[in-house]
């Protein structure tokens, strides 16, 4: 069991929840870089799709809804040279931001309830372990592919 109503009111919640996720990454210290590159716009729909992705992903746990779209978030912030770190860190204030929503909407006393969104909680982690996964992996995508483009440049000049 999965904690139906935490699972319904993140679907309710998710504008709301992704503007807190945009406010607490503005006002970290940790993502200086990547809130110059990226506007302003890209970061809310982006943070308003982590939390339509993660009640998606809660009813089936399949990898393929995940990956083609963080897969792409890696190629797009490695393309606008957002560090690395500054990536993670973004990752991590997601994950904490939902962990605080759900401390605060559902410390319910039945206990079906209770293991239910326990359950729901391993599976916030396993979300956000596989988001980051397919983002780092995307960046590393970026990075050889810009590898590889610049040594076909340099072979061609040699040529």
């Amino acid at each position: 069991m999965r904690a139906p109503k935490l699972v319904q009111l993140m679907k309710t919640r998710s504008a709301d929840q992704s503007e807190e996720l945009v406010r607490r990454i503005r006002a970290s210290e940790r993502c200086k870089e990547l809130l110059l590159r990226v506007p302003e716009g890209e970061q809310k729909q982006d943070a308003l799709e982590i939390f339509q992705d993660l009640t998606q992903w809660l009813s089936n746990e399949t990898d393929s809804i995940l990956e083609s779209r963080y897969v792409a978030l890696g190629i797009r912030r490695a393309g606008q040279n957002v560090p690395l770190n500054e990536l993670s860190w973004a990752m991590s204030i997601a994950r904490e931001c939902l962990w605080d929503f759900t401390q605060q909407e559902c410390l319910l006393e039945e206990p079906v309830e209770f293991w239910g969104g326990v359950v729901l909680l391993r599976s916030l982690n396993g979300f956000f372990d596989r988001v980051l996964y397919f983002v780092l992996l995307g960046y590393a995508k970026a990075a050889q592919d810009e590898s590889a483009a610049l040594s076909l440049l340099a072979h061609k000049r040699s040529a």
